[in-house]
């Protein structure tokens, strides 16, 4: 009985961060970026879109970069590039998708997930405000 608790339990958790996913589908575009202390320009990324399908990831800007994606619980993300210029790299993140816009902070060191969508006093933290195109 309690191997089947689990079991429930687990899938129910499952189920859950792939429908967390799910809402995430589709292409974005970007109407804010933030660098560490800097505030980037809209020319600086206008031209760049993100699309999701599920876990996995196609990012174009002047080139290609494609990956996975792998949720933890409902605010968390790893990002592994696969092709591209982020071949071979992991990416921690975290995200939320509120009011029809997805934010995602990245901490492009990889090594823990960002505590706040902040990046201030962070250089390798990335913060992206996309709205779905």
């Amino acid at each position: 009985m309690r191997l089947i608790s689990l079991l429930i339990f687990f899938i129910t958790v499952a189920t859950g961060t792939v429908a967390q996913s799910n809402n995430l589908n589709g292409t974005w575009m970007p109407v804010k970026e933030q660098i560490g202390d800097a505030e980037l320009p809209l020319a600086a990324f206008e031209k760049q879109r993100l699309t999701i399908s599920d876990s996995t990831y196609t990012f174009v800007a002047e080139s290609t970069d494609k990956g996975l994606l792998q949720y933890s619980g409902t605010d968390k993300m790893d990002i592994y590039g696969t092709e591209g210029v982020n071949n071979g790299k992991h990416f921690t993140a975290i995200y939320k998708f509120e009011n029809e816009a997805l934010t995602i902070c990245y901490n492009l060191v990889g090594d823990v997930y960002p505590e706040a969508f902040d990046t201030k006093g962070k250089p390798l933290y990335l913060l992206c405000v996309f709205k779905r195109e």
